[in-house]
């Protein structure tokens, strides 16, 4: 992902980097920045309204519930630290359509919350200028807040089209002045609540007065308050040492956030005196946004807490805006520079390093829709966006430990899968409960979403297609048939065993041979640099070739450049709609845990059509092959090609002998069983040259490679155990040990994945390894 970018010189003039200068400290505050805005002081009111004293639980719960998120933004940040954050994840994990999705809500979520930090700005410095007899020239209190909301998203537009470093110091002076005096606020509560009698009974009595779905509602609309850290992982091409420094923020920034609302939760609900005949949160949720200027009024000594909570929140709902006016633009400019908005997005000024089209465009948004929506909707509708986005990403952190478990990360989930799955249901359900108190919220984000999609299948879709590095170098197609068989090769013993097994299946089912060859890309080059690799792999395809015309088939021949070879053969599998993958195993493997290697083990684990592992011994000619079978689907599989290559022997069909093992002693009943399974996997075959034989052993393994020895034949074909859906044993233990084992080459075949069982193997469930014991010379080189 870091090599994305740098070779669109002809379209965008500028060098596309941002420069390192945010530590640890500032991206904390600017996470703080994010969290303990406008949402403590706007929000709180219009919480206790909705859940009462559990207001409390409220943050404490949210708290929770964004912690399971927030560790996975800490592994994918620590992994991936470029700007964009959730939109990159999402785009490398699931890609497509969900990867332009994920960049377009969040940019879109991070401008709506600018939008309400900008609203509440706007109303607190109004009621200042209210409180201080100031002119408002003849304009209502509602039209003094839009202009303040308008000129104040102007200055932040114009401080971070300044730069990063400017933007983090402000930032920080901010964050500090406005911790300082909520610390002030809790201080001075506490000691009303200490003068109050019985104020702890506000919280024993009627905690819920509304009920747990009123929590869960409150729980949605404050959420936002909690994304804070989302903006720390769009920072990350712009911090130092963000393999460290990114986890470590987004931990120590929720912790200080969650710290400060549950205090001043505990705060506005036990120390307001409401007035008669009304309850504190009720009170509270009638004062709505302005609820804690009214608490800071009666707590505050000197009566100076009014103006001191309005100041504070001023500073709070700046340094949100702050923080989000970053964020918006970073994502925006990621986009861009992905050509999935317009490329002037991702100009980058070439003095001040800044994304200046995409901060000032942002800017523009958040006036656009502070403009056209009351502030409950406006946080209802920014709430929906980042849940959203979070569930993507959740997904996304299990599709990417599957696609890169190298890939090196400065943090890993723990608890995994535990850990994302459970932000999934929590973020799915906070969402679902939001329509319950903003439907309009849900329309805006429904309607935004379609907008971008149709963008997206219109436009941007063609447009990224077209701009982005090819990776197929050279493809030869000769004749489209409908039966293909992918061939993987990667060096000329493989080419040559490879070739002749695929073409001999290609023609029995009148089909053809796809030979492909990954050009694996090192991190140090760009995938279009990658193109002078081109050379190395076409002496392998044409070996595939010669083996193809012996038996006139045709072949699809294919070279094509990849970080990941595994990824790139079942990209090739799947837009080829190939039926059978033939790869091969020379009996060990270079990458210590692995059981094949790092290219079989995640395609057998989770394969995307049929395949089968040729574990290639030396060469004898083909007269018998023997094919242990059982009841299982892919013993038939294994039956039909046994049968393929032995009708293709150039001397005639040759022997293919049907083996089942039976326990030592079997009963009849047994017996019935065991010739009900050679009928089974017999179905529909009518070849006079096959056989079938029943023995006992004590052993299975043990009793197929006896009889392999004894009946001198030339090749095994044997099907994998079909594995329960939570337990993966790749090739399954008996096939797998009959390949370690045999003393001829030996064939393994498996089915292709159910759509959930591949969704499941994506996302959920670990990929399967097996501990393999390191050579002696430490090269990982594991014989079998």
């Amino acid at each position: 992902m870091a090599n994305r970018n740098r070779n669109n010189s002809a379209r965008i003039p500028e060098e596309v980097t941002l420069s390192r200068d945010l530590g640890l400290f500032t991206i904390t505050m600017i996470g703080v920045g994010g969290m303990i805005g406008a949402g403590i002081f706007v929000l709180t009111g219009i919480a206790a309204g909705v859940a009462g004293p559990a207001l409390v639980l409220v943050f404490f719960l949210n708290g929770a519930v964004t912690l399971f998120t927030a560790m996975v933004y800490a592994e994918l940040g620590s992994a991936f630290p470029e700007a964009g954050g959730g939109y990159l994840w999402v785009k490398e994990g699931l890609g497509g359509a969900n990867g332009f999705l994920a960049g377009w809500m969040s940019w879109f979520a991070h401008a709506v919350a600018g939008s309400l930090y900008a609203l509440a700005f706007g109303r607190f410095a109004t009621e200042l200028i209210v409180m201080a007899g100031l002119p408002t020239f003849g304009l209502s209190v509602h039209q003094m807040t839009l202009r303040l909301m308008t000129l104040i998203i102007v200055i932040f537009t114009a401080i971070n089209y300044r730069g990063a470093s400017e933007t983090g110091t402000i930032g920080n002076i901010v964050t500090m002045t406005k911790i300082f005096i909520l610390g002030l606020f809790v201080l001075f509560g506490i000691m009303a609540m200490l003068r109050t009698d019985a104020w702890h009974t506000r919280f024993t009595t009627g905690f819920m007065p509304n009920g747990f779905g009123a929590v869960l509602v409150a729980m949605g609309l404050t959420f936002i308050a909690f994304e804070g850290y989302e903006i720390i992982a769009q920072s990350g091409e712009e911090v130092v040492d963000p393999k460290k420094n990114i986890p470590r923020a987004i931990f120590i920034a929720i912790a200080i956030a969650v710290t400060i609302y549950i205090l001043v939760g505990v705060t506005a609900i036990g120390a307001t005196v409401p007035p008669p005949g009304l309850k504190a949160y009720e009170y509270l949720g009638e004062r709505k946004e302005v609820a804690m200027v009214e608490v800071a009024q009666q707590v505050f000594p000197l009566g100076v807490g009014a103006v001191l909570l309005l100041f504070s929140g001023l500073v709070s709902t700046m340094s949100a805006l702050n923080a989000t006016t970053y964020s918006s633009s970073r994502v925006s400019f990621a986009m861009g520079r992905d050509h999935n908005l317009p490329t002037f997005f991702a100009r980058v000024h070439p003095r001040r390093h800044t994304p200046f089209w995409a901060v000032i465009i942002s800017g523009a948004l958040m006036i656009l829709m502070a403009w056209s929506l009351p502030i409950e909707h406006v946080a209802a509708a920014a709430d929906i966006m980042f849940l959203l986005l979070f569930f993507q990403v959740n997904v996304a952190v299990m599709t990417l430990r599957h696609k890169m478990p190298d890939l090196e990360r400065g943090y890993w989930i723990p608890w995994y899968p535990v850990v994302p799955i459970i932000g999934l249901i929590t973020k799915g359900f906070l969402a679902v409960f939001l329509f319950n108190y903003s439907p309009i919220a849900w329309y805006t984000a429904i309607g935004w979403v379609v907008v971008g999609l149709l963008a997206y299948y219109a436009h941007f879709s063609k447009v990224e297609a077209m701009e982005k590095p090819k990776e197929i170098l050279l493809e030869e197609v000769l004749v489209s048939r409908d039966y293909s068989v992918l061939v993987p090769v990667a060096t000329q013993e493989q080419a040559r065993i490879l070739g002749q097994i695929g073409a001999v299946l290609a023609q029995d089912y009148g089909g053809e041979v796809l030979a492909l060859h990954v050009v694996k890309v090192p991190p140090q080059l760009t995938l279009g640099e990658g193109r002078l690799l081109l050379r190395e792999g076409r002496p392998y395809l044409e070996t595939v070739i010669r083996q193809a015309k012996e038996r006139d088939v045709p072949v699809h021949t294919m070279i094509r450049l990849g970080r990941n070879v595994a990824e790139a053969v079942r990209k090739t599998a799947l837009e080829n709609a190939s039926d059978l993958i033939v790869m091969g195993w020379p009996g060990y493997t270079n990458t210590a845990g692995r059981l094949y290697g790092s290219v079989i083990d995640p395609i057998v684990d989770n394969p995307p059509t049929d395949i089968a592992i040729v574990r290639y011994r030396e060469y004898r000619p083909l007269r018998s092959i023997l094919v242990p079978v059982s009841d299982e689907p892919n013993s038939r599989r294994a039956v039909r090609m046994a049968v393929s290559m032995a009708r293709a022997s150039q001397n005639g069909p040759v022997k293919v002998t049907l083996l089942h093992v039976l326990p030592v002693g079997a009963r009849s009943a047994a017996i019935v069983r065991a010739e009900q399974c050679l009928d089974y996997v017999l179905e529909g075959i009518e070849d006079t040259f096959v056989e079938k034989r029943l023995v006992e052993g004590t052993d299975v393994v043990d009793s197929v490679i006896n009889e392999a020895q004894a009946g001198s034949h030339d090749l095994i074909v044997v099907g994998a155990t079909e594995e329960p859906l939570f337990r993966n044993l790749l090739m399954g233990s008996v096939s797998g040990q009959i390949a370690r084992r045999a003393p001829v080459t030996v064939v393994m075949v498996k089915g292709r994945s159910s759509p959930f069982h591949s969704f499941l193997r994506q996302t959920v469930l670990e990929p399967s390894t097996e501990t393999l014991p390191i050579a002696a010379d430490g090269s990982g080189r594991t014989e079998r």
